[in-house]
Parts: C-alpha cells; sequence; structure tokens
C-alpha cells in the first residue's frame, strides 16, 4: 500500500510538469494567434495607422494575457490541481524582500540591460522601443489595470505558480528550476533587447516564489514594477538618467543595488527553504510537452532580432 501511494505520488508530480510545459506552449501558441489576428483586423479596420491608436495599443497588451489566463484555465482543468495552489500563505518577510529585490531590478539591473541594448546598437541594432498607450491624467488608470495589474496577476500565476513550482515539486534542483523557468520568461516576451532584464526578472521573482511557497509577493512586486514605470513615464520621468542630477541618479542606482545584493544574499545563503540540490528530472517530459512554445518563442525571438539589423 505505501509503495503503491509513493507510485502515485510520482505519477502525480509528473503529471503536474507535463501539464505546466502544455500550459507554456498554449500560452504562446495562443499569443502569437491572438496577436496575428488582432493586426489583421485593426489593418482591415483602422487602415494603415492603426498601430498609434490607443485602442489598439490596449489590445495588444490585453492579448498575451488573455492568452496567459486560457493556458492557466487550461492547466487547472486538465491537472485537477486546486487553483488556491500557487496563492499559499506565506511569512510577511517575502514581501519585504520581494519589494527590496524589485528596487533592485529596477534602478539598478537596468542598467546592466541598458549596456547590453547599447552593444547591440554598436553591431548595428535598432530597438523598436516600447509604445504606450496616453498615460495623462485619467488615462493613466486604465493602463494601471492592463499594463500593471493583469500581467502580475497572470504571468506570476503561469511562470511561477505553475512553471517554476512544477519543476520545484517534481524534484528538479533549486537553482535549475530558478534559472531555466526564469529563461523561459524571457524568451516568451519576445524582446532581443530586453533579453537579461526580463531573465534576471523572471529568476529572481522564482526564487522569491519558491523561498515564499507563494507567489503572492512576487504578484506584488511585479505590479509595483509596472506601475512605477507607467507612472514615471506619465510625469515625464521615463528617463531618469536624464531627469535626475548626476549625484541623485547614482545615489539611486547604488542604493537600489545595495538592497538587491541584501535580498539575494538573504535567499541564497541565510534562506534554505525548498532547498534542493540537483540538476533537472523528467526533463525531457517537460521540455517535449515545452517545445511547442519554446520553438515558437525562439523563432520569434530571432525574427525580431533579424528586424533590429534590418532596419539598423
Amino acid at each position: 500500500m505505501e509503495q503503491n501511494g509513493s507510485e502515485q505520488l510520482e505519477q502525480w508530480r509528473r503529471k503536474g510538469l507535463t501539464e505546466s510545459g502544455i500550459a507554456y506552449t498554449a500560452a504562446a501558441l495562443l499569443g502569437i494567434l491572438l496577436a496575428y489576428l488582432l493586426a489583421a483586423v485593426a489593418s482591415a479596420v483602422g487602415g494603415e495607422r492603426y498601430a498609434e491608436k490607443d485602442w489598439y495599443l490596449y489590445l495588444a497588451y490585453l492579448m498575451p494575457q488573455l492568452a496567459i489566463f486560457g493556458a492557466v484555465a487550461v492547466y487547472f482543468f486538465r491537472s485537477k490541481e486546486p487553483v488556491r495552489a500557487p496563492f499559499q500563505k506565506t511569512h510577511p518577510k517575502y514581501f519585504l524582500v520581494a519589494l527590496l529585490m524589485e528596487f533592485g531590478l529596477l534602478f539598478s539591473l537596468s542598467e546592466l540591460n541598458g549596456l547590453f541594448i547599447s552593444g547591440l546598437e554598436e553591431l548595428g541594432y535598432s530597438s523598436g522601443g516600447v509604445t504606450v498607450p496616453d498615460l495623462s491624467g485619467w488615462n493613466l488608470l486604465p493602463a494601471l489595470l492592463v499594463i500593471g495589474l493583469l500581467p502580475a496577476l497572470l504571468e506570476e500565476t503561469l511562470f511561477r505558480g505553475i512553471v517554476a513550482r512544477k519543476m520545484h515539486d517534481d524534484g528538479w534542483g533549486f537553482a535549475a528550476a530558478v534559472l531555466l523557468s526564469g529563461a523561459l520568461f524571457s524568451l516568451f516576451h519576445g524582446k532581443p533587447e530586453q533579453t537579461i532584464y526580463q531573465f534576471l526578472c523572471g529568476a529572481c521573482f522564482a526564487l522569491v516564489a519558491l523561498r515564499a511557497g507563494s507567489v503572492l509577493p512576487t504578484m506584488l512586486a511585479h505590479f509595483l514594477n509596472n506601475a512605477l514605470i507607467l507612472i514615471l513615464t506619465s510625469l515625464g520621468f521615463g528617463d531618469l538618467r536624464a531627469a535626475l542630477p548626476l549625484w541623485g541618479y547614482l545615489l539611486l542606482v547604488i542604493s537600489s543595488g545595495l538592497c538587491f545584493l541584501g535580498a539575494l544574499v538573504y535567499l541564497i545563503f541565510f534562506d534554505k527553504r525548498g532547498n534542493r540540490k540537483g540538476g533537472v528530472k523528467d526533463g525531457v517530459m517537460f521540455f517535449m510537452a515545452a517545445g511547442g512554445g519554446i520553438l515558437v518563442c525562439a523563432v520569434e525571438w530571432i525574427a525580431v532580432l533579424a528586424m533590429g539589423f534590418v532596419n539598423g
């Protein structure tokens, strides 16, 4: 009886890992499909300048979130796992740690990504930049909802609450689950110029979520990251390097870097919750299930990179 129970538990864990890979593929494929469908419909309805319209920009931001919502719904339906599983109560300290880490990611490690972008531009790459709808006045509120809140809720649920958690539950080494889920998060966004920053965010959020046993702290940090960027942009402080005096900008970068390092050192060396050594267990099962999504995202990433060099 005890052996049968162990076998059933092992089968349940493997099923959850496979279903998480299917969810990744579903989110990637559905996201691409919705994006092309939106572009086709908007072109027919709005003419050549549809991409500059706020309604189109909102829908463009909404499409990947709808895809993730669909993938998450399919995951919970197929896996029969309780929906509350990724959203467990956790110690309040993890909310503080997540906020300190996010402060560092936003203001210090973004500098590292800036150097990466500069290197690409030196090679002839032209970044398309990030286009946002009108953020003046009350227009900021719908942007906070669509661009700020929805990604914080849905992306954290999929990438940390499902993918990273199931990797860890299946017996993957802690470092392997953190780094590989971070890489998948970065690849999903399909923006070469944001690769380093998205990877660092994905890996760090996975680290916090696995230590906390919950995505609630990273949902808060993710939302505040998005919201702060939108608010600063709406106030005309999108480029803090230009908006602040040099000493003020350096103080911001240094203090945020210290906060990031402090949070990272604590999570790696002092907080051992969920620690597990090892590598990738049942990797073939996961990557076969996630392979379609990885392939589509990789092709998109390469295409965007190639277009950046062509346009440059």
